[in-house]
C-alpha cells in the first residue's frame, strides 16, 4: 500500500509537469526535492486566489479587477463583472477574496477592498452570487470606520471558522495608536456572522468598552491569515515596523499590544517604540521575525502530495522574495526554512489547491501564478 502512494504521488507530480506549456524548475530543500512551474502570467499585482468547485479559479488584482483562471488553466481575459467601482490607492485595492464555506448551494463570493469616501480611504467587506461571469446581489456587510487619506496598512484577510464566522483583519492604517482605541475599527480583527451581523458570543457585545464587532486588537497590520487543521483556532501574521513581523493566534477580547510593544524599531532612527517587547495584559506573539521578512500570505498544509511538509505553516516572505516554512509542535515554532529566495519574487499569497499542490501568487505588475510539486 506504501508503494502504491509512492506512485500515485509520483504520477501526480508527472501529470503536472506536462500538462503546462512553462517549462518547469527544480531545487532541492530540507525534506522534498521541489519542482515549481508558471501557470498563468500577466497579473496586475494580484493579491489573492480562491478555487472554485468546478476546478476553476479566482484571482483577485490590486487595481480592482477580479480575474478568472479556467478549467483548462488558461486566464480568461474578461474580469468578472458586478464589482463595485475599486480605486487602487497605496497598499490598497481589490485586496482578499474568499468563497463562503457553501458556496455550492449559495453562490456567494467575499472581498474586501479599499472603498473611497471623498478622499478618504477605508477598508470594506462584500459579497455577490457568482452567476456564470458575474457577481449578482452585491450586499456591503462590512465598512471600516473611520476612513483616511492614508496609503498605508488596510490589512486585509477574510477566513471563515468551522462555526461559519467570518473574520476580517484590518491594518491600523499608518496612524499606529489607533490600534489600541477599541472605539475604532483600525489594527483589530473584526468577527461577524456571514451576513455581516454581530455574533452574540463577540467579546465587546455586551458593555460598552469596545465595538462589538471587534474580535482583538493590537494589530499593526495582519496581511495573513487560516485556520489550525486540527483545533479551528484562527492563526494570523503581521507585518512589524523595522523588525517585529508577529504570528500571533487572537483570542477574544485579547490586545496583542502595537504599538505599545513590539520587537521592532523605528525606521531610519532605529529609536525604541513603545515601552518594550512585553507588558502586563498583553499578548506576546508565538513566533516573530528580526529583521523584518515582510509577511503575506498564509497557509497550513494539510495534503498527502508533500508528506514531509504534512501539518507545516507557510508564509510569504514580499521584502527577501522567500516561501518560508514553519514546523510546529503545538503552538511553538521549532523550526525554520526559507525557499525559492530570488527565484520568483515576492510571494503575496499562498494557497493549498484540491489537488494537494501548492499555489502562489507574485506581487508585481507582470505577476504569475506559481504552482509547486514534489519531483523524484
Amino acid at each position: 500500500m506504501k508503494d502504491y502512494h509512492k506512485y500515485i504521488i509520483l504520477l501526480a507530480a508527472l501529470l503536472v509537469q506536462l500538462s503546462t506549456a512553462a517549462p518547469a524548475e527544480t531545487i532541492a530543500t530540507e525534506k522534498h526535492r521541489l519542482g515549481y512551474e508558471t501557470v498563468v502570467e500577466g497579473l496586475s499585482n494580484p493579491w489573492s486566489l480562491a478555487f472554485l468547485p468546478d476546478g476553476s479559479m479566482l484571482i483577485s488584482e490590486r487595481n480592482g479587477t477580479l480575474r478568472i483562471v479556467n478549467t483548462l488553466g488558461k486566464l480568461e481575459t474578461k474580469p468578472i463583472e458586478g464589482l463595485p467601482d475599486i480605486n487602487q490607492h497605496g497598499q490598497g485595492g481589490l485586496l482578499d477574496v474568499v468563497l463562503h464555506p457553501k458556496f455550492k448551494d449559495n453562490r456567494w463570493v467575499y472581498f474586501s477592498y479599499a472603498e473611497r469616501d471623498g478622499k478618504s480611504y477605508g477598508t470594506t467587506v462584500a459579497r455577490g452570487r457568482l452567476e456564470g461571469r458575474r457577481l449578482q446581489q452585491l450586499e456591503t456587510i462590512f465598512r471600516m470606520a473611520r476612513k483616511t487619506t492614508s496609503r498605508h496598512h488596510f490589512g486585509s484577510r477574510l477566513v471563515f471558522d468551522p462555526q461559519g464566522y467570518l473574520y476580517i483583519t484590518l491594518g491600523d492604517r499608518g496612524d499606529r495608536e489607533r490600534a489600541q482605541d477599541l472605539n475604532d475599527h483600525a489594527g483589530s480583527v473584526i468577527r461577524l456572522n456571514d451576513d455581516g451581523s454581530i455574533p452574540h458570543q463577540n467579546p465587546f457585545i455586551e458593555n460598552d468598552s469596545g465595538l462589538p464587532e471587534i474580535y482583538s486588537y493590537g494589530h499593526r497590520n495582519i496581511q495573513g491569515a487560516a485556520l489550525h487543521p486540527m483545533n479551528g483556532r484562527l492563526w494570523t501574521h503581521e507585518h512589524g515596523p523595522q523588525g517585529g513581523d508577529e504570528i500571533n493566534i487572537p483570542d477574544p477580547g485579547a490586545n496583542h499590544g502595537w504599538p505599545v510593544i513590539t520587537y521592532g524599531v523605528n525606521y531610519v532612527t532605529g529609536t525604541k517604540i513603545g515601552e518594550g517587547t512585553a507588558k502586563a495584559g498583553m499578548v506576546q506573539p508565538i513566533h516573530y521575525w528580526v529583521p523584518s521578512i515582510a509577511p503575506s500570505g498564509m497557509a497550513f498544509y494539510t495534503g498527502d502530495i508533500f508528506k514531509n511538509w504534512k501539518g507545516n505553516l507557510f508564509v510569504g516572505s514580499l521584502k527577501f522574495q522567500q516561501l518560508v516554512r514553519l514546523e510546529l509542535d503545538g503552538e511553538k515554532v521549532i523550526h525554520e526554512e526559507r525557499l525559492l529566495t530570488g527565484n520568483l519574487g515576492r510571494i503575496r499569497d499562498i494557497r493549498q489547491g484540491p489537488d494537494g499542490l501548492i499555489y502562489l501568487l507574485t506581487d508585481s505588475h507582470d505577476g504569475k501564478l506559481i504552482r509547486l510539486f514534489p519531483t523524484p
